[in-house]
């Protein structure tokens, strides 16, 4: 079966042939958008936080900022390490460090920030946007900057379901969704 991205429904093969869409692999878990052809291959270097990675593009380190999502800080000095940033920061070393992942950049958005980071969207080896799947969990934010994204609604819908499942930061037991409170050290 193929699926398209912006459509978020299955279509005959023929117009997912003739509309750039891709096959869904049977890994991916509902609700994450398709991977694009065309996405860049890249190694992660390093994990500096759960919304920002090095990775090496063709023997030239690039600093990454993932798009659409925001995690709690763990290393920004003007503040404290903040709730459940520890947690996220773990779980984006678990799903990236020495992986092989895709990045993908978004036509609506800037290349770069104001700080030179490139804006990409992270793709996991099994095709799972890395972005969407930390929204999920309860690992990150939906985070919209100046204009809305591709995948924005995915996000938000994404986000809606920790929320009521109280998945992550959402749970009563950690942030209870304010993760601007300090990290309990």
């Amino acid at each position: 079966m193929i699926f398209c991205p912006r459509r978020r429904l299955p279509v005959l093969l023929l117009v997912g042939l003739i509309g750039g869409c891709s096959a869904r692999p049977d890994s991916v878990p509902t609700g994450s958008p398709v991977q694009p052809r065309g996405a860049s291959r890249v190694s992660v270097l390093d994990v500096i936080d759960g919304d920002t990675i090095k990775v090496d593009r063709s023997g030239v380190e690039v600093t990454v900022r993932i798009l659409g999502m925001d995690t709690p800080e763990t290393h920004d000095p003007r503040k404290p390490v903040q709730c459940f940033g520890p947690a996220a920061a773990a779980r984006a070393q678990q799903l990236l460090t020495g992986r092989s992942v895709a990045l993908t950049g978004d036509p609506s958005q800037d290349r770069h920030d104001k700080y030179g980071r490139e804006l990409d969207y992270v793709w996991l080896p099994d095709g799972t946007l890395y972005d969407w799947l930390m929204i999920r969990d309860g690992y990150a934010h939906e985070y919209t900057y100046r204009k809305p994204y591709e995948y924005r609604s995915a996000f938000l819908a994404a986000q809606q379901q920790a929320r009521a499942a109280g998945r992550g930061f959402w749970a009563r037991s950690t942030c209870n969704g304010d993760t601007t409170q300090a990290a309990d050290q």
